[in-house]
């Protein structure tokens, strides 16, 4: 069945319409500048297509987050962790849900990094749920720039890599990209090749006009036809839109952005001798929130307040000794008890590839059939980092092993059984682990993901990799001064 969906209209009154399933095999790039109707041709697509296809929104300034109202998208803040953003991700393929990722609340470097961790995650699923899904990305200069600019080249480096991996690998696993962009020049060529459909709309400088008419096989002198367009006009050319290029007028939508209005309103009428009152004095309507207002305390109430709540302190403490002297001496046999609890739960093969909070819950259940108290989530993240990991404390020695522990804890949670694993096979003098047994400890089934966190943990010094002559590669810990063993031929 072919699902066409109307985009607006042609100088002659007849429809333009996008074949959205050539559009899935194809990808699309929306050019313009500030002002020239991108948003509001996104908005009409995801709307239009919206019964037919999943939709994953990146969405840099919450403008998209309406949506949710009116076609039952769900709206995910990325102010969480990485780890969870690409969990999250692979939870929304496998369900087919469509979501909005609102990044508005977050600082441009941290903006990347959460676009490419939930891209990666999107990208790193398993064939089984290899469903056809439109990623939209607005201002895609951004996660995709063309140079180095105001970000941290970490960030840069993981976002470009996760969009280009969207444009150019993303159609076999489902993914079909639509990226918008205010200057092509801003964009990464090797993202923008990509697409071979495309809305270009009003822009002024040459060098953009220039490239838009290159992507769309115009002749240079036919390229300052793009000066001429008005606000929500678009030159469109692709297989899933028209063989040759046609000017298309966006039509209406249902749903509207939260960003303020364009349009000139009246000042409030307000006497000139009161502006500065009111501009310096606080107010019951103050947009100002009252929390940030707090009176700095004295330096008595200080002292008051400390020593409230060291002698809180010490109650609390001595209450715990009274009540639970027990615990120290059976501290070494919980201990164990947990560890048996999470080995049973990781024999099943699939396991160690479920998200925390499942495997937390299921844990959860488990001590309480025991009998034990259940750690709280932060102590069962570093319980589970080190059993993914298959890392028994008893074949290396004591002293050793707390070493490398104080180590592994300036690493984030997730990555800490990884560095344990390695530390393993170093004090062992065994040979490296695989890609997929890294993966494993790290909890994803990605051997690209295992390659790029031993690149991370070099990069912060934790370990350098080499290779012998055979190409097997060897890991060095420099804090501990030992290394990996060099893998015998068989």
């Amino acid at each position: 069945m072919t699902v066409t969906i109307e985009m607006g209209v042609k100088p002659n009154g007849t429809s333009s319409v996008v074949d959205l399933e050539e559009l899935l095999a194809t990808r699309l790039l929306v050019q313009g500048n500030s002002g020239s109707g991108k948003s509001h041709l996104l908005r009409r697509l995801m709307e239009q297509s919206a019964p037919w296809v999943q939709q994953v929104v990146i969405d840099p300034e919450g403008d998209f987050v309406t949506l949710a109202d009116k076609f039952g998208h769900v709206v995910i803040d990325a102010t969480m962790s990485e780890r969870e953003l690409t969990m999250i991700a692979a939870r929304v393929r496998q369900h087919r849900i469509s979501v909005i990722l609102n990044l508005e609340e977050l600082e441009p470097d941290k903006q990347l990094k959460a676009t490419a961790s939930f891209l990666n995650g999107l990208f790193d699923i398993d064939r089984n749920y290899w469903y056809p899904a439109l990623i939209i990305v607005d201002e895609a200069q951004l996660f995709a720039p063309s140079a180095a600019g105001d970000y941290g080249e970490e960030a840069r480096r993981v976002s470009l890599t996760a969009m280009t991996n969207l444009m150019c690998r993303g159609r076999k696993r489902g993914l079909a990209g639509v990226i918008a962009t205010q200057r092509l020049a801003k964009l990464a060529k090797n993202v923008a090749a990509e697409a071979t459909n495309f809305f270009m709309g009003r822009t002024f400088l040459d060098i953009d006009m220039q490239r838009a008419s290159d992507l769309l096989g115009m002749e240079r002198r036919q390229a300052e036809q793009f000066r001429n367009l008005d606000r929500g006009q678009f030159i469109a050319l692709g297989p899933a839109i028209s063989r040759r290029p046609e000017r298309v007028k966006i039509g209406e939508v249902i749903t509207s952005g939260r960003n303020g209005s364009t349009k000139l309103m009246p000042l409030p009428d307000q006497p000139v001798e009161s502006a500065a009152e009111l501009i310096f004095t606080a107010s019951e309507n103050d947009p100002v929130l009252h929390s940030n207002r707090i009176s700095a305390p004295s330096a008595s109430d200080v002292m008051k307040q400390l020593s409230r709540t060291a002698a809180a302190q010490l109650q609390s403490a001595a209450a715990e000794t009274e009540a639970e002297p027990e615990d120290l001496f059976n501290l070494e046999e919980k201990n164990a008890q947990l560890e048996e609890i999470l080995a049973s739960m990781l024999e099943d093969p699939d396991a160690a590839f479920q998200p925390v909070s499942q495997l937390y819950q299921d844990f959860q259940v488990r001590c309480r059939i025991e009998r034990i108290k259940c750690p709280d989530l932060p102590r069962f993240r570093r319980l589970l980092s080190v059993a993914r990991a298959g890392v028994d404390k008893k074949e290396v020695e004591a002293g050793d092993w707390g070493q490398v522990e104080l180590i592994a804890n300036q690493l984030p949670e997730e990555m800490r059984g990884v560095y344990l694993l390695l530390a393993k096979a170093a004090l062992a003098e065994q040979p490296c682990p695989s890609d997929l047994e890294i993966a494993k400890a790290y909890g994803t089934r990605s051997p690209g993901r295992a390659r790029w966190l031993l690149t991370y943990m070099e990069e912060r010094g934790f370990i350098i990799c080499a290779s012998d002559l055979r190409g097997n590669r060897i890991v060095t810990l420099p804090d501990l001064g030992r290394q990996t063993a060099t893998k015998i031929a068989s």
